[in-house]
């Protein structure tokens, strides 16, 4: 009996570091798009780039949002292996879904919606931690709005401080600069997205008794989730690339500096205090704050409504796959 526990544990960080690698596939569009769209990287060298610094953000900051994911969203009393492994199920379909119809939707919001689900299902609406689940939702309205309008202060100001620069000038700057910028965001999404796994598996553990009386996170589990999650940006997610690089508004190596700049800011504040952010959200955000400073009409709000509806939809479709595999998984089970 204790084997098959600890097997099902075994089987179900298995699922989760599957779900941090889409998430890393997923989300690889947000890393690269600007870069790429740019012409700073080619598409390989800029999966490389943002893979190394997802990696390296291992070793920048805690887990906070960990812990909101691992007990902020679902009171941990109910929380066992069959909603764990529900939640990832809608996570994962939602994210493949997407791709597949390259909508750059929310990895951490269809986790969220999976607990929410399964959650649901299992104990009830009484069972959800309402304060965490309020203060993630509101970040599907508020991380957009940050980026967009970081996103339009931070082209303003360079677009002021190169105002005697000619355009060579500034391509030749800003490409370079493109390279930091796109760095800190990778980090940035590594800091905040990867710890979305931590969360779940240790909150496995934890309910398994693994990790004794008190939660926490590991630091094995933190090398391996961004880790994991590295390898799948190195995969890459070419069709969410395109919609991102070059359907909502067209860069240059200064718009691409000022629009990862900005998602970074929104990503690394957000994790500071412990919250799970969408990168997808804050990037797409700032792409149009920076399309913005030259005409309204420079962004393609079509193509941003699109987007937009998936943001939307995400949480409760996610919910409900969610809570559908848990009433077939709870028959097994």
């Amino acid at each position: 009996m204790v084997s098959a526990s600890l097997a099902m544990v075994v089987f179900i960080i298995l699922i989760a570091l599957v779900f941090d690698f889409i998430n890393g596939f997923h989300d690889a569009a947000n890393s690269i798009s600007c870069v790429v769209s740019t012409r700073v990287l080619s598409p390989r060298y800029a999966v490389y780039w943002a893979a190394l610094f997802n990696f390296l953000a291992a070793f920048m900051i805690g887990a906070p949002v960990a812990k909101t994911i691992g007990t902020g969203i679902v009171n941990p009393v109910i929380i066992d292996n069959t909603l764990i492994l529900s939640a990832l199920a809608g996570a994962i379909v939602w994210n493949l879904i997407t791709w597949w119809f390259g909508l750059p939707s929310s990895s951490s919001h269809a986790l969220i919606g999976g607990l929410i689900g399964a959650g649901i299902v299992k104990g009830g609406v009484a069972f959800l931690v309402w304060e965490g689940i309020i203060k993630t939702a509101s970040f599907i309205v508020l991380s957009p709005t940050i980026g967009l309008v970081l996103g339009f202060v931070y082209m303003a100001l360079v677009l002021n401080l190169t105002r005697k620069f000619s355009a060579s000038q500034t391509d030749t700057v800003f490409r370079k600069l493109q390279l930091v910028s796109a760095a800190v965001h990778s980090l940035g999404h590594g800091m905040n997205d990867a710890q979305k796994t931590m969360g779940i598996i240790a909150i496995v553990l934890f309910s398994g008794g693994y990790l004794g009386t008190t939660f926490y996170i590991p630091f094995w589990i933190v090398l391996m989730c961004n880790f994991t999650i590295a390898l799948g940006t190195m995969a890459g997610g070419w069709r969410i690339v395109k919609t991102m690089g070059t359907r909502i508004t067209k860069l240059r190596p200064i718009g691409g500096f000022s629009a990862e700049t900005a998602a970074a800011s929104s990503l690394i504040g957000a994790t500071i205090f412990g919250i799970p952010v969408s990168t997808t959200h804050t990037i797409t955000g700032a792409i149009m704050g920076v399309g913005a400073t030259r005409r309204l009409s420079a962004v393609r709000w079509g193509v941003a409504g699109n987007i937009l509806w998936a943001w939307i939809l995400t949480i409760p479709v996610s919910a409900l796959i969610a809570a559908v595999c848990f009433l077939f998984l709870d028959q097994i089970f």
